[in-house]
């Protein structure tokens, strides 16, 4: 069967990660989770002091880019893969609030797109790859086969997020996941490079009001139907 290249673009907390990898799973295809890796690039950042809530050193961290190296790999116990910054597994880290942050300020930075674009680029020659994020409909897959904008309102996102933070145990206010879902909605749209914005061919998909299963079989229906569209091209 011809595979084909899947790009998932959309806002913050719409459950981009969650539906891509259901995805990828019932067409035994790739998942990648680029937000996990510009996640890891923060929580490097971070933690060599390159960035936090008061400033930013922007030309430290780029001059650092050379010594990140990012992988992905797969957890059989979990059924998907995890995120691994030089040889650590970083899985959990890069999920918390405080990472939610500073994302933001590290996804603006050109040397760090460029770099992890050119990471992205790679892993979907081969086709048969589902991939998450703000640009890869855009800017990273202009030419994919099947292209999705994921959307909900920042009140619905910032719930979601609230309580899959409080699962993990973090002691968190729910104003304030609301106050970062906005602000990364912001940061995301108005960024010079490569802003988050639907591709003109991309599916608008708003799932404010849909539960996870009813997310899961409408993308797996548009897959299909894309998948058996290629067929017909190539008979």
């Amino acid at each position: 069967m011809k595979k084909i290249t899947i790009a998932i673009d959309g806002y913050s907390s719409t459950g981009k990660s969650t539906i891509a990898k259901q995805l990828a799973k019932a067409l035994s295809y790739v998942y990648v989770d680029t937000g996990a890796m510009y996640r890891a690039v923060t929580l490097y950042a971070m933690r060599n002091g390159f960035v936090n809530e008061a400033k930013s050193d922007i030309v430290g961290l780029v001059k650092s880019l050379p010594q990140i190296n990012l992988k992905f790999i797969y957890n059989d116990s979990l059924g998907f893969a995890e995120m691994f910054l030089n040889e650590e597994n970083v899985e959990r880290e890069i999920r918390t609030m405080e990472v939610s942050r500073l994302v933001s300020k590290v996804a603006t930075i050109e040397e760090v797109r460029k770099k992890l674009v050119l990471i992205q680029k790679a892993m979907g020659l081969e086709k048969g790859i589902v991939m998450d994020g703000r640009d890869i409909g855009t800017v990273v897959f202009p030419n994919a086969e099947l292209k999705i904008f994921m959307t909900a309102s920042p009140e619905k996102r910032a719930t979601r997020r609230y309580k899959e933070l409080l699962e993990k145990g973090e002691d968190i206010d729910y104003e304030d996941v609301l106050k970062n879902v906005e602000h990364r909605d912001y940061i995301d749209v108005h960024r010079a490079i490569s802003p988050l914005k639907k591709a003109e061919d991309a599916i608008n998909f708003d799932n404010s009001d849909m539960g996870l299963e009813e997310q899961f079989n409408r993308v797996l229906g548009y897959a299909k139907r894309v998948i058996a569209e290629q067929k017909k091209d190539v008979q």
